[in-house]
């Protein structure tokens, strides 16, 4: 570990020194303009230009498109216009980048929707956007996420229409593509908050080489997409200098086969990391290009995972000097720095499109009032933050320490809510089996949170009405909670438990003793511990699972 706190603490030296002029590439280091070393550190503000149906709770025809064709079918065009504008309204705002900004983040990455750029509205949007990451020295990576035809196969993340013919397949969009980066280079390129242009996001397309004719197998070979963005290169080139400029291998940004080497002396590689192990040979292959071609990397997109692989993927990036940024800031569900919450009548809107055999047609004035409600739940006001996955992606790397979730101040008859233990890492703060996600098919597969509620660490959280409670509890594991005592004395302390089948046992630990209690079959109960003795100020307690099978609500202090 101190190994990583001396890493981390010379990395924030080099974090320190950012605004110094147009970042640029030297050697295989991203630099200001004194030769610092710059580690971005950022969020991609997925969602906002372009939706991509996961983060909607719309899993079925979720292209933008397609959900603007289906929400036009409920409340009509003019009301959709109206959710659109609302979402654009709302989805980024200056009070979101000055929470990344105090958060400890550096840099934002724009993702684009190349419609929004046919008339002013996307550059005005972009320029507000710019304008709330200068005045917090913060950089903007600009991000083309949806390219003219779409670019990938996977059709919901560049909004593509499958029936229509691909960015690959008509050379007039190609050009479009090419026109669109030379005319936004045009603009920005006297912005030294603009950090680089990220040309061509996740190119995912079956290029095959028809010369390299192996067996009947064609080699795939990515010339198409070398050479496109060679010609968007030499556009932006022709207006700006400045900036760097970043490309993506195909399959998702990893493919780079036939697309090196590099072209340009201002040039990133970029490489995208999901579903994976946290180890030396899931970025083995990247580490040789940087090494091969002397050229920087960045992990431009990364995330929708748990706390655990959260704070494992920061810690082996950051140890090899790569900077990243997350995916997304926001939306509907637990594992981002934001929460959307949604409502009930936007929740019958999803139930019906994902699954119109099942869940009934919502009227148009239901379906209205919940895409609206769910638009301005966009805005940061009203967002949920997850102090739990900030925590896990900027202290723990380097500190993985308990530190309190809440105040937790304690005199008698206070309780605390199960699932309010410590922020700190596994092991540190609680200790659970369950931790991260990985490819559900891979034999080591653990589900995280299987509650799906509140937090994103491993423990299982689930929602009853308005409270939260820990669920499969397994034997061994724990859960620890920082007191601040007020008063010295020997406390009486009850759990609020719950078994259906099987009888538990639990034990409380603090201050160097341990009571145990056993946990009995039946409906939620409080079972006490008496003579617990607590000293006055700041000491650690530990719920631990002798045996597990229960689930674990409250914990109240009396005297």
């Amino acid at each position: 570990m101190k190994t990583v706190l001396s890493l981390a603490g010379a990395l924030l030296l080099s974090i320190s020194s950012l605004g110094q002029g147009f970042l640029k590439t030297s050697g295989q280091r991203i630099v200001n303009e004194k030769g610092e070393n710059v580690l971005l550190r950022g969020i991609g503000l997925g969602g906002w230009m372009l939706q991509e149906g996961y983060m909607l709770k719309v899993y079925r025809q979720g292209q933008q498109h397609k959900i603007r064709q289906r929400l036009e079918a409920l409340i009509g065009t003019e009301k959709t216009e109206e959710f659109y504008n609302a979402w654009l309204a709302n989805h980024a705002t200056r009070a979101d980048v000055d929470a990344l900004k105090a958060w400890g983040f550096n840099s934002v990455r724009l993702p684009m929707h190349y419609k929004l750029y046919d008339t002013e509205k996307g550059f005005a949007l972009t320029d507000s956007l710019l304008a709330w990451c200068k005045a917090n020295s913060m950089y903007l990576i600009l991000d083309l996420h949806a390219a003219p035809g779409g670019q990938g196969n996977d059709l919901n993340i560049s909004d593509r229409d499958g029936s229509q013919p691909s960015l690959w397949e008509n050379e007039a969009h190609q050009r479009a593509t090419v026109d669109l980066w030379r005319k936004v280079a045009s603009r920005y390129k006297d912005e030294p908050w603009i950090a680089a242009y990220d040309i061509i996001n996740e190119p995912n397309f079956g290029f095959e080489d028809p010369v390299n004719d192996k067996n009947g197998i064609r080699e795939k070979k990515n010339e198409p997409l070398r050479k496109l963005m060679i010609e968007i290169t030499r556009a932006i080139r022709e207006v700006d200098r400045n900036h760097i400029v970043i490309i993506e291998g195909n399959g998702w940004g990893n493919n780079y086969n036939g697309v090196l080497p590099p072209w340009d002396n201002n040039m990133v590689l970029s490489f995208h990391k999901y579903w994976n192990y946290n180890d030396e040979n899931s970025i083995s292959y990247i580490l040789r290009y940087r090494e091969q071609y002397n050229i920087p990397v960045w992990l431009g997109e990364t995330g929708e995972n748990s706390n655990v692989w959260f704070t494992n993927a920061i810690r082996l990036l950051e140890s090899h000097n790569i900077g990243w940024a997350w995916w997304p800031l926001k939306k509907v569900g637990i594992n981002n720095p934001l929460e959307v919450p949604s409502n009930p009548e936007y929740q019958q809107v999803t139930a019906w499109w994902n699954d119109s055999a099942k869940a009934p047609k919502p009227s148009a004035e239901t379906a209205y009032r919940g895409v609206m409600a769910l638009a301005r739940a966009t805005n940061f006001a009203s967002n949920v933050v997850h102090h739990d996955v900030i925590d896990a992606m900027l202290r723990q790397p380097a500190d993985p320490s308990a530190r309190p979730f809440k105040p937790n101040n304690i005199k008698a008859g206070v309780t605390l809510q199960a699932a309010d233990y410590d922020l700190g890492s596994n092991g540190f703060a609680y200790y659970d089996t369950d931790t991260a996600n990985y490819r559900v098919s891979d034999p080591k597969h653990t589900g995280g949170n299987r509650g799906g509620a509140y937090r994103n660490d491993g423990v299982d959280i689930k929602q009853e009405g308005t409270e939260y409670y820990i669920t499969d509890i397994e034997t061994g594991e724990w859960l620890q909670y920082t007191l601040n005592v007020g008063a010295k004395g020997n406390y009486t302390i009850r759990l609020q438990v719950a078994a259906d089948s099987l009888p538990g046992k639990a034990a409380l630990e603090v201050n160097g003793v341990v009571k145990e209690v056993a946990v009995p079959v039946g409906p939620w109960q409080w079972v006490e511990i008496k003579n617990v003795s607590l000293k006055r100020g700041s000491q650690a307690l530990r719920v631990k699972a002798l045996a597990g099978g229960y689930r674990l609500k409250g914990i109240r202090f009396e005297k």
